[in-house]
């Protein structure tokens, strides 16, 4: 039997080749457990300069990050929930360059947990516009806050009464009512997987965000202040998972190795994982080191990088 150059056989090097083939091959065919999405606030401070404006938003997130799903918020078209031409035109510019409508998330509408039956009433039917936008737009749900003031037990049932009507509305439109760890009760994320059990709706869920977990602020502010309570974010989006209808992968600094400082995503992404979680995952970067620019582009990497790792 003729050896080659190497000391092997023509048929080991064969066998070689074949097995290098197929090694390539299965790295070719392995994908990331999830979708990636853009949130549009990671370009908020782009789009309060008027550097380009919503209607651009579903272009510029193919073009310029390579990501054809999106995530509207809707203080950037907020006059514009009924105005079927602009919703027409910003669903074509989607249509036109293969790009989905993931959800719209949702402020400045009033208060879910409101203790107040009217004002809670109001504020439900203040985010009907924003369900039926959606649904022209083929998102699957908007994102709402579960915001009120009193008890945790008070706010928790204002809470499942403000979503189950909600979810009523929305439910007859396919669409789905997610609530975000967005302050206060919201990022305890046992007080909102309370929440969701006590909606118990097939429509109602949760979109983890791996970092809005302060439920106390210095000066009592949503915002503004030093945060001096604060839950912990693996544990939350643990509890969070099991009502999860989406995901917001936040970041804010990244390390030499590209790493987020402040979120481990190999522990986060694994926990995600572990639930049986396959949607989107929205990249959220609110950092101020990196542009945005280059802020959504370390997230993207980071996200693609250790979901391979543990697909």
């Amino acid at each position: 039997m003729l050896s080659s150059c190497n000391g092997k056989s023509s048929s080991e090097n064969t066998q070689d080749s074949t097995a290098t083939a197929s090694s390539a091959e299965a790295g070719k065919s392995k994908e990331l457990f999830f979708k990636i999405s853009l949130a549009q606030w990671s370009l908020h401070k782009a789009l309060f300069a008027k550097e380009f404006d919503n209607l651009d938003f579903p272009v510029k997130a193919k073009n310029e990050f390579g990501i054809t799903n999106v995530e509207y918020v809707n203080q950037f078209f907020k006059d514009k929930a009924k105005d079927e031409k602009y919703l027409a035109e910003l669903k074509k510019r989607c249509d036109d360059n293969g790009v989905t409508s993931v959800l719209i998330m949702c402020d400045g509408e009033g208060e879910l947990a409101d203790l107040d039956a009217k004002k809670r009433q109001k504020t439900v039917e203040n985010h009907y516009k924003w369900v039926d936008a959606a649904k022209f737009l083929g998102c699957h749900s908007i994102r709402v806050n579960a915001f009120g003031i009193g008890t945790a037990e008070e706010v928790s049932k204002a809470a499942i009464d403000g979503l189950s009507k909600l979810s009523e509305y929305a439910e007859k439109v396919n669409i789905g009512i997610i609530v975000e760890n967005h302050g206060g009760y919201s990022s305890n994320g046992q007080w909102l997987a309370g929440v969701m059990k006590g909606v118990g709706k097939d429509n109602c869920g949760t979109l983890p965000d791996f970092g809005n977990f302060c439920i106390r602020r210095e000066k009592g502010d949503m915002w503004q202040s030093a945060c001096v309570e604060e839950y912990d974010r693996y544990k939350g989006v643990e509890e969070m998972m099991p009502f999860a209808k989406g995901v917001s992968a936040k970041t804010h600094d990244f390390d030499e190795q590209g790493n987020c400082t402040e979120t481990d995503y190999n522990k986060m992404l694994n926990i995600v994982k572990s639930a049986g979680f396959n949607g989107y995952v929205g990249i959220e970067y609110e950092g101020s080191k990196l542009s945005e620019v280059e802020g959504i582009r370390a997230t993207k990497a980071l996200l693609e990088r250790v979901g391979m790792q543990i697909a």
